[in-house]
């Protein structure tokens, strides 16, 4: 298992509940699990105790036996707004990490090319700012970056949810095609049940800071995004999803 989370509370001072209420889950290597659930369910804060950047009240989260008490690269994170360093060009961010790695100098060109190439960015995209791309240029740059890392789990909080239908629809044949080339454990937490259907193994779905559900995805890959309604296993799993997170009245 890459990811085992045991009993995992985390309760801020002052709030008269805990955000997350006693998780207990294993996330298997090389899986892609999706976390979905209602705003405040905790998803967010149960990816950001996975990362190492949230200390949880009581409980542990163990990567590989290894227990996770502060951020590591190989614990890589995407987040939904890229946080590129804007004074950066697109090649020193991701330089950045392959120094903070103790990369030698010589050889870091030579990476950052072959990482912007395997998100698909044109030549030239390394010497511009971030500012002068659009948004799922920057986020494929804050994947290569995370990749520069050489990450075995890969985090993502709702990292394509600020772009527009078609993008987001491009972005995730990109991180399918990642997990599928590179083999990673992937957790990825969406609020969008269709994005859930496409791109997970499992789905966890979060209600009141606790896994109320683990669902098994049923469809056969490749999924490609205008056959998905068409697969077998589709309606139902949308339908539990829609039943779980208690929105049945948008059944048709």
């Amino acid at each position: 298992m890459a990811i085992r989370i045991q009993d995992l509370v985390v309760h801020y001072p002052g709030q008269p509940a805990p955000t997350l209420g006693g998780i207990t889950m294993s996330i298997p290597d090389g899986s892609f699990t999706v976390l979905v659930g209602a705003s405040g369910s905790g998803k967010s804060t149960l990816l950001h105790c996975l990362a190492g950047l949230i200390t949880p009240t009581s409980g542990q989260v163990t990567d590989n036996d290894v227990p996770v008490l502060a951020p590591d690269p190989r614990r890589g994170m995407a987040f939904q707004r890229d946080v590129l360093f804007p004074w950066m060009s697109v090649a020193d961010n991701v330089e950045f990490t392959l120094r903070a790695r103790g990369v030698r100098a010589r050889e870091r060109p030579r990476r950052v090319a072959e990482l912007l190439e395997v998100v698909e960015l044109p030549d030239g995209t390394g010497a511009r700012r971030p500012s002068e791309l659009s948004g799922g240029m920057r986020q494929r740059v804050s994947i290569a970056r995370m990749l520069a890392g050489e990450p075995t789990v890969m985090l993502m909080d709702e990292p394509f949810a600020a772009l527009d239908a078609l993008t987001r629809l491009r972005m995730q044949d990109l991180l399918i095609d990642l997990w599928t080339r590179y083999h990673r454990t992937v957790v990825f937490v969406t609020h969008d049940i269709d994005e859930a259907i496409r791109l997970s193994d499992t789905v966890g779905v979060l209600r009141d800071g606790l896994i109320v559900d683990r669902i098994a995805n049923p469809l056969t890959r490749p999924r490609p995004s205008d056959a998905l309604a068409e697969q077998p296993g589709y309606s139902r799993l949308r339908k539990l999803l829609h039943h779980e997170l208690g929105i049945d009245h948008a059944i048709a």
